[in-house]
C-alpha cells in the first residue's frame, strides 16, 4: 500500500562500476534522514560535503521542496559508484527511516505535484530510453511542454468552435451573416488538419520511441546475413555459401539518420524437413507479418519465383516490402541494386528506409491505451463526421444539430487528452515503466 507523504529512497544512477552514484531521497523526512546520516544540521539549499553513514565521503545536496524535481524535500548522496558503496548509502537511508522507492515513483510524485503535467512525464521515460539524437531531441520538445500546448490550442480551437455553433442553433438562421456558417465549416476543416499533423507527429514519435522494426527477409543465400553486416558495419551475422545457415533471428540497433532501427535478419523462407530451420521460417514469418518495413532480398543470380505462402504474407503487409535485388557486382536485378561486397547502392537503400519511416509517420495509425492519441483519433474521426454535414445556403436544421453534437464531443475528447482526468490504470501503466531511480 502506497502512503503518500512518506519517505522515499532509491539509488538512481545505473548500477555497476562508475565514479559517480547517486541515491535519491524524497518526502517529508528528507532532511532528517541526511542530519541523521551525515551529521549535517545546516540544511537550506545547496550543497555540503561531508561523511555519508560512515560507508564513504561524498557530496550531499539539499533541495527544498517545492523547488526540486518531485516538489518535496529531496536530498541527494553523491558517493562513490561501483556496487557495494551506493548499496550500503541506500541502506542507510532505509534504516535511517525512508522506505525503499517504487518503480517511476519519483517522477509519478513531480507529476502529483503539479512539477509535470503527463506529457512531460512520458517525456522524461522516452528521454531516458532514447536510442539517437533525433528521439532525444523529439523527447525533450516533449519535456518543454510542447505536446501540452499544441493539444490545449487544439482545445480551445474546439471549444471556441463548439461555442459558436450552439449561437446558430440559438439564433433565427435570418440573424447570421450570410457566409457564417460556411465559415464554420472551414473552421472544422481546418482544425481536423491540425488534429491530423498531431497524430502524424505522435505516430513519429511512437517510432522514435519504441525503434523501427526492419527486417531482412528473403530465401535462403540471397545475402540478408551480409547485409546486415554491411548496414551495421561489423561482423554481425555467420555469412556463408551454405543455406539456411541462419536458423533463427538476429537483431542489433542501427541510427540511420536519427531514426532508431531494430534491424533484423532472418532465416531464409524454405519448405524445410529440417526441424529446427522450420521453426526458424515460421518466426521469420511473424517478424515480416508486424515489420514496419520488410526489405525483401533477392539474389540477382537465382530469379527464383515466390513460394505461393510467403507471395501471400508480403501482400497482406500494411506498407509495401522494399525490393532488393543482391550481389549486383555480380548480376544486376529488378528493384533497388545493392551489393554488400562493395558497398553499392547501400547509401541510396538507407535513404530509402528513412523516407519509408517517413512515409508510415504520416499515414499509420496509433492506437496506445496510454497518452492521448486514442482521445485525437476519436476527435478527429467525430470532426470528420461533422465536416461531412451540408454546408452554406439551404442548410437544415437538424444538420447544424449533428454538426454541433459531433464538434461538442470532439471538444470532449480533447479536453481529456489535456488531462482533464487521468485513471488510476493509466497512471500505473506509465509510472511502472521507469527505473526505480527515477
Amino acid at each position: 500500500m502506497v502512503v503518500w507523504g512518506d519517505t522515499i529512497a532509491a539509488i538512481a544512477t545505473a548500477p555497476g562500476r562508475g565514479g559517480v552514484a547517486v541515491v535519491r531521497v524524497s518526502g517529508s523526512e528528507a532532511f532528517s534522514i541526511a542530519e541523521r546520516l551525515t551529521g549535517i544540521r545546516d540544511q537550506g539549499p545547496g550543497i555540503r560535503v561531508g561523511r555519508i553513514a560512515n560507508v564513504d565521503e561524498g557530496v550531499i545536496l539539499f533541495f527544498k521542496g517545492p523547488h526540486s524535481y518531485t516538489g518535496e524535500d529531496v536530498v541527494e548522496f553523491q558517493c562513490h559508484g561501483g556496487t557495494v558503496t551506493p548499496r550500503r548509502v541506500l541502506e542507510a537511508c532505509l534504516a535511517a527511516g525512508a522506505r525503499l522507492a517504487r518503480r517511476g515513483e519519483f517522477t509519478e510524485r513531480a507529476f502529483l505535484n503539479g512539477k509535470l503535467d503527463y506529457d512531460q512525464a512520458e517525456s522524461v521515460l522516452d528521454l531516458v530510453d532514447a536510442k539517437t539524437a533525433r528521439a532525444a531531441d523529439a523527447a525533450l520538445e516533449g519535456l518543454s511542454g510542447r505536446k501540452r500546448r499544441e493539444l490545449k490550442s487544439l482545445y480551445d480551437s474546439a471549444l471556441d468552435l463548439s461555442t459558436r455553433l450552439e449561437h446558430a442553433l440559438d439564433v433565427d438562421e435570418g440573424e447570421l451573416a450570410d457566409d457564417y456558417v460556411r465559415e464554420l465549416g472551414s473552421q472544422i476543416s481546418d482544425l481536423r488538419s491540425r488534429i491530423s499533423g498531431a497524430l502524424r507527429r505522435a505516430n513519429e514519435g511512437k517510432i522514435l520511441r519504441e525503434g523501427a522494426l526492419v527486417v531482412l527477409a528473403g530465401p535462403p543465400n540471397a545475402g540478408k546475413s551480409s547485409l546486415m553486416n554491411a548496414l551495421l558495419e561489423e561482423n554481425r551475422a555467420i555469412v556463408s555459401d551454405i543455406p539456411g545457415t541462419t536458423r533463427d533471428s538476429i537483431e542489433e540497433w542501427l541510427d540511420l539518420d536519427g531514426w532508431p532501427i531494430r534491424l533484423v535478419d532472418t532465416a531464409g523462407l524454405r519448405t524445410s524437413q529440417d526441424e529446427v530451420e522450420g521453426e526458424g521460417v515460421r518466426r521469420a514469418e511473424d517478424l515480416i507479418a508486424k515489420a514496419d518495413l520488410v526489405l525483401w532480398l533477392r539474389n540477382s543470380e537465382a530469379g527464383e519465383p515466390l513460394n505461393g505462402s510467403i507471395a501471400q504474407l508480403l501482400n497482406r503487409l500494411t506498407s509495401q516490402p522494399l525490393n532488393l535485388s543482391t550481389k549486383c557486382d555480380l548480376v544486376r536485378g529488378p528493384g533497388l541494386n545493392v551489393s554488400a561486397k562493395t558497398g553499392e547502392g547501400l547509401d541510396e537503400l538507407k535513404r530509402e528506409i528513412v523516407a519509408k519511416l517517413k512515409e508510415k509517420a504520416e499515414t499509420s495509425v496509433v492506437d496506445l491505451p496510454e497518452g492521448n492519441f486514442v482521445a485525437l483519433r476519436e476527435a478527429l474521426t467525430l470532426l470528420e463526421t461533422g465536416e461531412g454535414q451540408e454546408t452554406g445556403e439551404g442548410r437544415q436544421e437538424e444538420d447544424l444539430v449533428l454538426t454541433a453534437n459531433a464538434v461538442r464531443a470532439a471538444a470532449e475528447r480533447l479536453g481529456a487528452a489535456i488531462g482533464v482526468t487521468y485513471s488510476s490504470n493509466l497512471l500505473d501503466n506509465l509510472f511502472s515503466r521507469f527505473c526505480v531511480g527515477k
